[in-house]
Protein backbone atom coordinates (compact mmCIF):
# COMPACT_ATOMS: atom_id res chain seq x y z
CA UNK A 1 0.00 0.00 0.00
CA UNK A 2 1.21 3.41 -0.70
CA UNK A 3 1.46 6.21 1.71
CA UNK A 4 -0.46 8.43 -0.53
CA UNK A 5 -3.44 5.86 -0.83
CA UNK A 6 -6.94 8.06 -0.68
CA UNK A 7 -5.15 11.30 -0.51
CA UNK A 8 -5.14 14.26 -3.56
CA UNK A 9 -2.53 17.20 -4.13
CA UNK A 10 -4.20 20.34 -2.89
CA UNK A 11 -2.77 23.01 -4.73
CA UNK A 12 -1.28 26.32 -2.56
CA UNK A 13 0.06 29.88 -3.64
CA UNK A 14 2.44 31.44 -1.75
CA UNK A 15 2.98 36.03 -2.14
CA UNK A 16 5.03 35.77 -5.06
CA UNK A 17 3.88 34.66 -8.83
CA UNK A 18 6.24 31.03 -8.72
CA UNK A 19 5.79 30.52 -5.39
CA UNK A 20 2.86 27.98 -5.78
CA UNK A 21 3.44 24.18 -4.74
CA UNK A 22 0.73 21.12 -4.34
CA UNK A 23 0.79 19.33 -1.53
CA UNK A 24 -0.52 15.62 0.02
CA UNK A 25 -3.88 15.71 1.63
CA UNK A 26 -6.63 13.19 3.00
CA UNK A 27 -10.08 14.89 2.06
CA UNK A 28 -12.09 15.20 5.07
CA UNK A 29 -15.46 16.72 4.17
CA UNK A 30 -16.86 18.18 0.63
CA UNK A 31 -13.99 20.58 -0.71
CA UNK A 32 -12.19 19.97 3.03
CA UNK A 33 -8.75 18.24 3.06
CA UNK A 34 -6.39 17.87 6.08
CA UNK A 35 -2.77 18.50 4.97
CA UNK A 36 -0.28 16.19 5.33
CA UNK A 37 2.86 18.01 4.32
CA UNK A 38 4.20 21.19 5.31
CA UNK A 39 3.91 23.99 3.08
CA UNK A 40 7.28 25.27 1.69
CA UNK A 41 5.88 28.81 0.22
CA UNK A 42 2.27 29.40 1.68
CA UNK A 43 1.68 31.31 4.68
CA UNK A 44 -1.16 30.70 7.46
CA UNK A 45 -1.05 27.06 6.64
CA UNK A 46 0.47 24.11 8.82
CA UNK A 47 0.53 20.35 8.57
CA UNK A 48 -2.82 18.88 9.64
CA UNK A 49 -4.66 21.74 9.26
CA UNK A 50 -7.42 21.59 7.38
CA UNK A 51 -8.51 23.43 4.90
CA UNK A 52 -11.14 24.54 2.18
CA UNK A 53 -9.79 23.64 -1.34
CA UNK A 54 -12.32 24.44 -4.85
CA UNK A 55 -11.69 21.98 -7.80
CA UNK A 56 -10.65 23.76 -10.23
CA UNK A 57 -10.59 23.63 -14.24
CA UNK A 58 -7.23 21.25 -14.19
CA UNK A 59 -9.27 18.92 -11.62
CA UNK A 60 -6.73 20.17 -8.74
CA UNK A 61 -8.29 21.79 -5.58
CA UNK A 62 -6.83 24.89 -4.51
CA UNK A 63 -6.36 26.81 -1.85
CA UNK A 64 -9.22 28.85 -0.40
CA UNK A 65 -8.99 29.10 3.51
CA UNK A 66 -7.43 27.34 6.47
CA UNK A 67 -11.10 26.15 8.22
CA UNK A 68 -9.44 24.46 11.53
CA UNK A 69 -6.17 24.97 12.82
CA UNK A 70 -3.92 21.77 13.96
CA UNK A 71 -1.88 23.72 16.66
CA UNK A 72 0.83 23.42 14.42
CA UNK A 73 2.63 25.93 13.22
CA UNK A 74 5.70 26.58 10.47
CA UNK A 75 9.16 27.90 10.11
CA UNK A 76 10.98 27.77 7.07
CA UNK A 77 15.20 27.57 6.61
CA UNK A 78 17.29 28.28 3.91
CA UNK A 79 20.83 27.08 4.97
CA UNK A 80 22.99 29.57 3.12
CA UNK A 81 26.65 28.30 2.92
CA UNK A 82 25.46 23.90 3.27
CA UNK A 83 23.48 21.98 1.46
CA UNK A 84 20.97 19.73 4.05
CA UNK A 85 23.12 16.58 3.84
CA UNK A 86 26.33 18.72 5.07
CA UNK A 87 27.41 18.56 8.92
CA UNK A 88 26.34 22.05 9.61
CA UNK A 89 22.94 21.67 8.35
CA UNK A 90 22.78 18.34 9.99
CA UNK A 91 23.78 19.49 13.07
CA UNK A 92 20.99 22.65 12.99
CA UNK A 93 18.40 19.44 12.21
CA UNK A 94 19.19 17.10 14.82
CA UNK A 95 19.39 20.50 17.47
CA UNK A 96 15.54 20.74 16.11
CA UNK A 97 14.62 17.06 16.56
CA UNK A 98 15.79 17.62 20.11
CA UNK A 99 13.55 20.12 20.41
CA UNK A 100 10.69 18.45 19.56
CA UNK A 101 10.29 19.67 16.04
CA UNK A 102 10.33 18.06 13.01
CA UNK A 103 11.09 18.98 9.47
CA UNK A 104 11.20 17.89 5.14
CA UNK A 105 13.77 19.26 3.49
CA UNK A 106 13.85 20.75 -0.41
CA UNK A 107 16.94 19.59 -1.56
CA UNK A 108 19.74 21.04 -1.67
CA UNK A 109 19.22 23.99 0.86
CA UNK A 110 14.94 24.64 1.96
CA UNK A 111 13.74 22.76 4.96
CA UNK A 112 10.18 23.51 6.43
CA UNK A 113 9.93 23.32 10.16
CA UNK A 114 6.96 21.77 12.09
CA UNK A 115 6.56 22.84 15.66
CA UNK A 116 3.97 20.96 17.01
CA UNK A 117 1.50 22.03 19.89
CA UNK A 118 3.60 22.31 22.92
CA UNK A 119 6.77 23.35 21.76
CA UNK A 120 8.01 26.16 22.64
CA UNK A 121 8.22 28.19 19.43
CA UNK A 122 10.36 30.93 20.88
CA UNK A 123 12.65 28.70 22.05
CA UNK A 124 13.35 27.55 18.54
CA UNK A 125 13.12 30.64 17.26
CA UNK A 126 15.85 31.32 19.16
CA UNK A 127 18.26 28.72 18.60
CA UNK A 128 18.02 29.23 15.07
CA UNK A 129 18.53 32.93 15.16
CA UNK A 130 21.88 31.78 17.18
CA UNK A 131 22.99 29.18 14.03
CA UNK A 132 25.16 31.10 11.79
CA UNK A 133 24.58 30.47 7.77
CA UNK A 134 20.92 30.00 7.66
CA UNK A 135 18.22 32.44 6.97
CA UNK A 136 14.87 31.69 8.60
CA UNK A 137 11.50 32.65 8.72
CA UNK A 138 7.99 32.59 10.45
CA UNK A 139 5.37 31.43 7.99
CA UNK A 140 2.50 29.97 10.45
CA UNK A 141 1.72 32.39 12.25
CA UNK A 142 3.56 34.83 10.02
CA UNK A 143 6.21 37.75 11.78
CA UNK A 144 3.05 39.79 11.67
CA UNK A 145 1.25 37.64 13.90
CA UNK A 146 3.78 36.88 16.53
CA UNK A 147 4.74 40.49 16.81
CA UNK A 148 1.36 42.35 16.66
CA UNK A 149 -0.50 39.97 18.97
CA UNK A 150 -2.56 37.87 16.77
CA UNK A 151 -0.62 34.52 16.81
CA UNK A 152 -3.10 32.18 18.42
Amino acid sequence: MEATEGMVKVRLRGPHAGDVETIWATPVDVDQYRLENSPFFAYGVSWQDVVEAKTTVDRVPEFVRCVSKSGNRTLRVIFQNSELKDPPAQSVLQGLRRMGASFEGMQPRMVSINVPPGKDLEEITEFLTEKPGLQWEYADPTHDEVFHGKAS
